[in-house]
């Protein structure tokens, strides 16, 4: 039986949910841990070296496992959390987990970008850490940050597809059940060109954004 439109449809429409409550999460918890990785290390406004080291290596781990094995391995966590390891919902939990210390990662090297004189700057205002990191920080590399989210994002989107390989629903699903396992070449070549048209849209809108922040 050869896959309709509905189906095409309903697949988006799962991966959307995947990407979007993925992203949403991962930010939640990326954002903070790249901040603490960029302002705990050495030098930098609360350098606390051991607590720098823990959470690099924490953050390396999670980096150095790739995601078919991290989905696989997550399961019990999936069931805990969702109660369930097949379906939209239980593929978010380690996408999250995947994506989390991705953007992390990101989010680290875009504010490390921003010019130490900034800060210095700040300190000489008698500005605090909380205030440095709000006010000064953050705004300087909110056009890098955009960026470093337009890649987990499109990042997303591929993990999104692999989970399919596991009951995940989605795009993947749809491609590894009838493109795959059917041996249909069409709806292979549909799901492909859906992904593609959904990168190049994710990655066109990141760079408009990115280019209207600095213009600011």
């Amino acid at each position: 039986m050869l896959v309709n439109s509905e189906q095409i449809i309903s697949a988006l429409i799962e991966t959307v949910q995947m990407v979007a409550f993925s992203l949403l999460f991962s930010t939640i918890l990326g954002l903070p841990l790249g901040i603490l990785l960029v302002v705990t290390r050495k030098g930098h406004l609360l350098q606390n070296l051991p607590f720098f080291n823990i959470l690099n290596g924490v953050i390396n781990i999670f980096r150095s496992v790739p995601f078919i094995i991290l989905l696989v391995a997550m399961i019990p966590v999936t069931r805990l959390i969702v109660g369930t390891s097949i379906g939209t919902a239980a593929a978010v939990v380690p996408l999250v987990f995947y994506a989390g210390p991705y953007i992390a990662r990101l989010i680290e090297n875009s504010l490390l970008e921003v010019d130490p004189g900034v800060i210095e700057a700040a300190e000489a205002m008698g500005a605090t850490p909380w205030q440095i990191i709000t006010k000064f920080l953050i705004p300087e590399a909110l056009s890098s940050l955009v960026l470093a989210l337009t890649i987990a994002t499109i990042g997303l989107v591929g993990a999104s597809a692999m989970a399919g390989a596991v009951g995940g629903g989605g795009i993947g699903d749809l491609a590894i059940t009838y493109g795959y396992q059917r041996f249909d070449t069409v709806t292979m070549m549909i799901t492909v060109g859906i992904l593609i048209v959904i990168v190049q849209g994710l990655q066109s809108f990141g760079n408009i954004a990115a280019k209207k922040i600095r213009r600011r």
